[in-house]
C-alpha cells in the first residue's frame, strides 16, 4: 500500500470518527436542553423526578445529583407547609384564648356599669380584673416562649446544685401545695450532685414543672433524682423525673404536651395558656439537656435529663 492510499485511509477513519463524535454532542445538547426544559416546565410540589432518554455517565452522574436536590426540596417543601398549618392552628388557638377573656371583662364592666348596690358592683370588677390577669398571663408566657425559642438564645451555663434550687422553687409553692393538703415526695440519689445550667432557665424550668403538676394534678407529685449513661457510656446526665396522678390520663397526648399551646381537653376550661411545658422543653434543650413525657397507668410523667458537672 502506498504512502498516500494510507494517509486516505487515515484522513477517512478520522473523518468517520469526528462525525461519530460530533453526532454524540448534538444528542447530548439535546438531552441537555430537554432537561433543562422538563426542570423549568416541573411543579415545584411534584413527586416527579427527572428522567433520561440518553444515559452516559456524565448525564447519570447529573441527573443523581439533580433528583438528589429535588427531594431536598420536596421534603422542605413539605417542612413548610405543616409549619404553616400548625402556625394557623396556632394562631386559631391564640386568637380564641385572647378573645375569652377579653369579652368576659368586657361583659364584667358592663354588669358593674348598670349595678346600682357597691357590693355587687365589686363582684362583677373583681371577675373582669381576673379575666384581665389571664390575658395577661397568656401574654407573659407567649413573650417567655418567644425568648427561649430565639436561635440566637445562649444561656450562660455553670455548675448549679440541682436539690437547693428544686428545694427554692418548692418553698415558694407552699401556700399552694397547704392549700390542697398535698405534700411533695422527694427521693433523691444524690443530694449533693450538681448539673451544668444557667440558674435562671433552671429556676424557670422546675417552677413550670411544679405549677403544671399543681395546675392539673389530682394529687401530690413525686420527685425524683437519678443518673443515666448514654449508649457510648461517654456522657453521664443526671435525672429529674416529675410524676402526678391526673384526673383523665385518657384525654393526655404525651407525644405533644410539648408543643405550644396544646393543653388535653380535661384542662382546656383552666386558666393554664399551653405554653408553660414548651417553654420547659426549649430552655431544657438550650441546656443541652432533654425533656419527655409519658402518660404510666394514671400518672403524667415528665423527666428532664441534664448534663451532670
Amino acid at each position: 500500500m502506498s504512502v498516500s492510499t494510507g494517509l486516505l485511509i487515515l484522513l477517512v477513519a478520522a473523518t468517520a470518527v469526528a462525525g461519530i463524535s460530533l453526532a454524540a454532542l448534538i444528542r447530548h445538547d439535546r438531552e441537555l436542553a430537554r432537561i433543562a426544559a422538563e426542570l423549568n416546565e416541573r411543579d415545584p410540589a411534584s413527586n416527579a423526578r427527572l428522567t433520561l432518554q440518553m444515559r452516559s455517565p456524565g448525564l447519570v452522574a447529573l441527573a443523581s445529583s439533580v433528583n438528589a436536590e429535588l427531594e431536598g426540596e420536596r421534603e422542605r417543601h413539605t417542612a413548610d407547609a405543616r409549619a404553616q398549618a400548625a402556625f394557623q392552628e396556632d394562631l386559631a388557638s391564640l386568637s380564641h384564648d385572647i378573645r375569652t377573656p377579653l369579652a368576659g371583662a368586657q361583659g364584667y364592666l358592663q354588669l358593674a356599669e348598670r349595678a346600682a348596690d357597691p357590693a355587687e358592683r365589686g363582684r362583677y370588677t373583681a371577675q373582669a380584673v381576673e379575666r384581665l390577669d389571664a390575658m395577661r398571663s397568656l401574654v407573659d408566657g407567649l413573650f417567655d416562649y418567644a425568648k427561649a425559642s430565639d436561635p440566637s438564645l445562649k444561656l450562660e451555663r455553670e455548675p448549679v446544685a440541682l436539690a437547693p434550687a428544686l428545694a427554692d422553687v418548692l418553698l415558694s409553692f407552699y401556700p399552694a401545695f397547704a392549700e390542697r393538703g398535698w405534700e411533695p415526695r422527694l427521693s433523691f440519689a444524690d443530694e449533693d450532685v450538681r448539673v451544668l445550667a444557667d440558674p435562671e432557665a433552671l429556676a424557670r424550668v422546675l417552677t413550670n414543672l411544679v405549677s403544671n403538676a399543681l395546675r392539673y394534678g389530682a394529687g401530690a407529685p413525686r420527685i425524683t433524682q437519678g443518673l443515666r449513661v448514654d449508649n457510648d457510656g461517654a456522657r453521664p446526665q443526671v435525672t429529674l423525673r416529675f410524676s402526678n396522678p391526673v384526673a383523665e390520663p385518657d384525654e393526655i397526648d404525651a407525644a405533644r404536651l410539648f408543643d405550644r399551646f396544646y393543653k388535653a381537653e380535661a384542662a382546656r376550661t383552666g386558666q393554664g395558656n399551653g405554653l408553660g411545658l414548651a417553654i420547659v422543653a426549649k430552655l431544657v434543650g438550650a441546656m443541652d439537656g432533654t425533656a419527655e413525657a409519658r402518660v404510666d397507668g394514671a400518672d403524667l410523667v415528665i423527666e428532664l435529663a441534664l448534663p451532670v458537672v
